[in-house]
């Protein structure tokens, strides 16, 4: 895993702009601390930061393969889970390979295939390759878009990076935010394909985009289908099995050590089981890691997002599993740090996050990134078998809108914030709803239809996709940016694509069998799990619930009440004057996130200095 950037431009010789091009690298040295490079030439200019997880001493980048028409350079990150197979299929077509890392079969694999090799790739991948025999830059993103990858067109090409900090680093992008990118903020939606600044674009998932004199061209070369399942449930769940066993042995590849991230629920057990088995056939131990907060324990009260607390679940998985297994236990303190939160923000280089739910999740990979380079995560799960409790829900079901953004209404997501907390001439201007309802209208478009599927089988359909094609992609931003930011490869198994798209066509009532949510899940893995963590009903990534939180919340943002800051340009100067002096223990959940959004944004405009146009 590591960080990419590069430049193209057509109308100069990049060989002059070394110290730019180092600087958009130095950006990214988070994710990738152990190397950084740099290969120009001509109007190519190609910057890496690596973080080493295969061939550590082979696998140095960019890379680039000499032809008898030009060079071919790439920069690459990310992971190729079917590396060992394409290689094994080049070397019969004449290739020969100098190292034994992923980066050379990627490189080979487009110097036999072209743009033609994506689809051959099994993975979580961003990465670009500059073709001197055509002139033309290729960028490919992984099917799911575990991996990041953006660009900013210029007026002779293109600028290229793994976040939009480093495309700032260059003086031609400049940091420029407008009403549809605020909208984002608010709206908790990123339509594919855009970003909050203005004239950033991400390359979509399962997309390849080409750079050349004539412009900028895009095509899909993977995209979620709809088909009609004709598997009966016993051959289903064993498929499912057989998916997930295969899925979670590729991703423990490395050569540096591993984990797995273990909450107690379904999804990370599901991966520890099947993680811990391959482990003991090969007499190593597996180790697990969790979070958890000092005095949750003993303090911990249910709600009707957070039923249960995940630290005894997560001891008897990794008991059952026989791992070795850490609990992170984090402060209020550590979670309150301002500077941990600036961090925070800047990873993401956006307002836009899951307040401390975001921090902890940073602290917890920064803990384990003293022991480990690589962790798997169940991420991915809860999309995929239709996990999330709203999705039972009728009144969710229903909804003529983004399904996430009705739980946030009704109260079934632990991430809502208050719609007053915004000013309101800023909200009014927004118009968050109406943009909001063109693009899911667009997604709508997209979905293909089953002709034997009834109306509510085609619903639940159109719920699926709508989560694995656009809410996924913002949980694994997150986790991304969270994880790199420390130098931490987090894999995520239940992105394989084979999996994705045989459970998004087997039916509702198959992935719901046994009257709960993730039925074929459980089925699939049951025999791995003790008995508690089977019955578990559905837990979100835990908040903090300790009121010393909130108070250091209020305190911190009683300061922007004593400045007349741009923040106040979007959140209302008299929300936050009244959620300030509240008692720390009678702050609902909302207005908590609201007072995170409000500091996150506060970051941001200190740290970006963005251009605002309303």
């Amino acid at each position: 895993m590591c960080g990419i950037a590069g430049w193209i431009a057509y109308d100069r010789d990049l060989a002059q702009e070394t110290s730019t091009l180092d600087r958009m690298v130095h950006t990214l040295t988070g994710r990738g601390p152990d190397a950084g490079g740099r290969w120009i030439e001509g109007p190519a200019a190609l910057g890496h930061r690596r973080l080493a997880v295969i061939d550590l001493v082979g696998g140095v980048q960019p890379m680039h393969a000499t032809t008898p028409d030009g060079r071919v350079a790439l920069t690459y990150s990310g992971e190729v889970y079917n590396f060992v197979e394409l290689r094994q299929e080049l070397r019969g077509r004449g290739h020969h390979f100098r190292t034994s890392s992923d980066t050379e079969v990627v490189l080979h694999a487009y110097l036999e295939w072209g743009e033609a090799m994506a689809p051959r790739l099994n993975g979580m991948y961003a990465f670009a390759i500059w073709d001197a025999r055509t002139r033309k830059l290729v960028m490919i993103r992984d099917r799911m878009g575990v991996k990041p990858l953006f660009y900013h067109p210029t007026t002779d090409g293109v600028l290229f990076a793994s976040e939009p900090k480093a495309i700032f680093a260059n003086p031609l992008a400049k940091p420029v935010v407008s009403a549809r990118g605020l909208r984002e903020f608010v709206a908790l939606h990123r339509p594919p394909g855009e970003t909050i600044w203005d004239g950033v674009r991400e390359v979509v998932p399962g997309t390849v985009v080409t750079v050349d004199r004539a412009g900028i061209r895009s095509h899909t070369y993977w995209r979620l289908e709809s088909r009609e399942h004709t598997d009966d449930l016993d051959t289903t769940v064993e498929h499912v099995r057989e998916l997930l066993d295969d899925s979670v042995g590729r991703q423990l590849v490395a050569d540096v050590p591993t984990c797995v991230l273990l909450s107690g629920g379904l999804d990370s057990s599901a991966v520890t089981g099947i993680a811990a088995r391959h482990r003991a056939a090969e007499g190593r131990p597996l180790h697990t890691f969790a979070v958890d907060f000092s005095g949750a324990s003993d303090d911990f009260v249910p709600t009707g997002v957070h039923g249960s607390h995940d630290a005894d679940f997560a001891t008897a998985m990794a008991r059952h599993a026989g791992t070795d297994h850490t609990d992170i236990v984090l402060s209020p303190a550590s979670v309150a740090d301002p500077e941990v939160r600036r961090q925070v923000v800047i990873a993401r280089d956006s307002p836009a996050g899951l307040g401390d739910m975001d921090v902890s999740l940073h602290l917890l990979f920064k803990a384990i990134r003293e022991r480990s380079t690589v962790a798997l995560s169940g991420e991915a799960a809860d999309e995929v078998f239709g996990g999330y409790g709203w999705l039972h829900n009728p009144t969710v079901q229903n909804s003529d809108t983004f399904p996430w953004i009705t739980a946030g209404m009704i109260g079934a997501t632990p991430n809502t914030q208050p719609v007053e907390m915004y000013n309101l001439d800023t909200l009014i201007a927004l118009n968050p709803l109406e943009t909001v309802a063109e693009n899911y209208a667009t997604a709508l478009a997209e979905i293909g239809r089953v002709d034997s599927e009834s109306p509510h089988e085609q619903r639940m359909r159109v719920m699926s996709y709508l989560h694995l094609t656009r809410f996924l992609r913002m949980m694994l931003d997150r986790k991304d940016r969270m994880s790199m930011a420390v130098g931490l490869e987090v894999r995520v198994p239940f992105c394989d694509h084979r999996l994705v798209e045989y459970v998004y066509n087997t039916p509702w009532t198959m992935k719901t069998y046994d009257g709960r949510e993730k039925s074929l899940l459980r089925g699939a893995t049951k025999n791995l799990l003790p008995r508690s963590v089977i019955e578990r009903t559905k837990s979100p990534y835990p908040v903090i619930q300790d009121w010393r939180y909130a108070e250091a919340l209020q305190r911190h943002a009683k300061e922007l009440l004593g400045e007349d800051g741009p923040v106040f340009q979007i959140v209302s100067r008299d929300w936050l004057g009244e959620t300030v002096l509240a008692t720390p223990e009678s702050l609902t959940p909302a207005a908590r996130n609201g007072l995170e959004r409000a500091l996150d944004t506060a970051i941001w405009l200190d740290v970006y200095q963005p251009e605002i146009r309303m």
